[in-house]
């Protein structure tokens, strides 16, 4: 299974942030990585970030909408990601869930409208710090991904982000035994909610994932790839991230 390593800009990046899509470009020609590279930015550098690209490593989005087009003021539709050079979309990032009030159902409507418009999808999930102080974490993320990833779902067009919203943003990680676990966890509920072919569908770590803890993480079991927040904004730490990727 190769690793899949994306990069989510988040509301960061303006026209001068193409020279750091540019460096990662050249770099990963340069080093060849273990990995499939990607870099989500804000959805007005797609366009332009694709063009830095030049299909040396792939960009994509960080949300849409699940119309395809209509009266929906500010949304952005998975159609017009693709037309504007994106081959991905993140759908269900915990801040959608927490600032937005996004549940699974929508989620799920993303999903599809992804793969509608031939994007892969990064469809997210994790808990919050009380629901795993309380042991539910186990319970939380299975419920998540029943209701948020369709039965559709196949190897090429969908990954899965396991994002434990209490060590987004705060430099806190989950250890390597946590982070094996949940993923083993996840792959089992992926083979019960679509079947033995879940098996090679990425999941993802995303959680403070830095050039220091990134070796540690992408050779921890079940771990495919990694969603990075802050550290994709500059491209020798992106690069020192992805270099880790494991073979």
């Amino acid at each position: 299974m190769r690793q899949l390593i994306a990069g989510n800009w988040k509301m960061h990046g303006l026209s001068a942030a193409l020279s750091e899509i540019e460096t990662v470009a050249e770099t990963a020609v340069a080093s060849a990585p273990n990995a499939d590279i990607l870099i989500c930015p804000p959805a007005t550098l797609v366009s332009r970030a694709a063009q830095a690209a030049a299909g040396r490593i792939a960009i994509g989005g960080q949300d849409c909408h699940p119309e395809p087009q209509g009266a929906f003021t500010g949304d952005i539709s998975a159609e017009m990601l693709r037309d504007a050079g994106a081959s991905a979309v993140i759908v269900g990032h915990s801040e959608r869930r927490q600032y937005y009030g996004e549940d699974s159902a929508l989620v799920a409507a993303k999903a599809r409208a992804a793969w509608r418009a031939g994007l892969l999808a990064i469809i997210c999930i994790g808990e919050t710090e009380s629901q795993r102080n309380l042991g539910d974490h186990l319970n939380v993320c299975a419920s998540q991904l029943t209701d948020s990833v369709p039965q559709e779902a196949r190897v090429a067009n969908t990954a899965i982000a396991y994002e434990p919203v209490w060590a987004i943003g705060t430099g806190k990680t989950a250890t390597p035994d946590d982070i094996a676990a949940m993923h083993a966890h996840i792959r089992e509920c992926l083979v019960g909610r679509v079947g033995e072919q879940a098996r090679g569908i990425r999941i993802l770590y995303g959680g403070s994932v830095k050039p220091g803890n990134a070796r540690e993480i992408l050779r921890t079991p079940e771990v495919g790839g990694a969603l990075v927040g802050g550290a994709s904004l500059s491209a020798p730490e992106f690069q020192a991230i992805f270099s880790e990727a494991s073979p």
